[in-house]
């Protein structure tokens, strides 16, 4: 079974952009893993816009007590830069699983995979001591076999592909998903050939990943963005009778 973890950045920002705790970052996460998913992933970019650190340490505790008191093993996943700030946290987080993701100043969105010809000598480093802490390590990758090949010299545990031309292309039409989806299909096969775990991960949502759960050798997929727009969709209307309700 190809596991799910669930992006709570949404749920940060929508708080940070009042102050105060509403929504509730830790009750949500408990209400997504009560509901199935088997992990829980941040990304605490350097201007916390949405995680902040506090919350990297909330959540690796309210994790921990929950694993314990279920005896579940609900896994954290933290993305980040190859930065020192960012190997700093993964440390002290001690998550269990570190996605290390290029970084653009500026940029809305993580949008392209690694370039190991000129990324993976700095790659190597923070990989072998966030391994060293016994903390899988996985890279973000676009589909480009000779990019691939590369992948194994860097040491890294498991490749996150960049399913976003997927996600794009099959918004597009279902066709043409089916047609970049043959593109990740070769580079899995070739990295099940390396020995070399798969994960997926950027605007995956529940039209698109039917097809793509088939990829060969699939992990673990991350999404956050579209599985909160839906939750909006079908959660919406609940909430309005709620408060109806209330009112009356």
């Amino acid at each position: 079974m190809v596991h799910l973890s669930v992006n709570v950045n949404k749920i940060a920002t929508l708080r940070n952009s009042r102050g105060g705790n509403h929504p509730d970052l830790i009750y949500l996460s408990k209400l997504i893993v009560e509901s199935g998913a088997h992990g829980i992933t941040v990304h605490p970019r350097e201007d916390e816009r949405h995680i902040k650190k506090k919350d990297v340490f909330d959540l690796r505790e309210f994790l921990a007590l929950y694993n314990r008191d279920k005896k579940k093993k609900i896994e954290y996943n933290m993305e980040g830069e190859p930065s020192s700030r960012f190997l700093d946290l993964v440390l002290e987080a001690k998550p269990d699983q570190a996605t290390l993701v290029p970084v653009t100043p500026g940029e809305i969105t993580s949008d392209h995979g690694f370039d190991l010809k000129k990324d993976s000598s700095e790659l190597k480093t923070y990989i072998q001591k966030i391994q060293n802490a016994g903390i899988r390590v996985s890279i973000f990758m676009e589909t480009d076999l000779e990019n691939l090949k590369l992948v194994k010299d860097t040491g890294a545990d498991r490749v996150e592909f960049y399913t976003g031309p997927y996600a794009h292309a099959f918004d597009h039409s279902p066709e043409q998903g089916k047609l970049v989806f043959e593109s990740f299909k070769k580079a899995a096969e070739f990295l099940q050939s390396e020995k070399i775990g798969i994960n997926a991960g950027h605007d995956l949502d529940h039209f698109n990943l039917p097809l793509f759960s088939h990829l060969p050798g699939l992990e673990e997929v991350s999404i956050g963005h579209r599985l909160m727009s839906y939750a909006l969709e079908v959660g919406l209307a609940a909430s309005v009778k709620e408060y109806l309700k209330a009112l009356s």
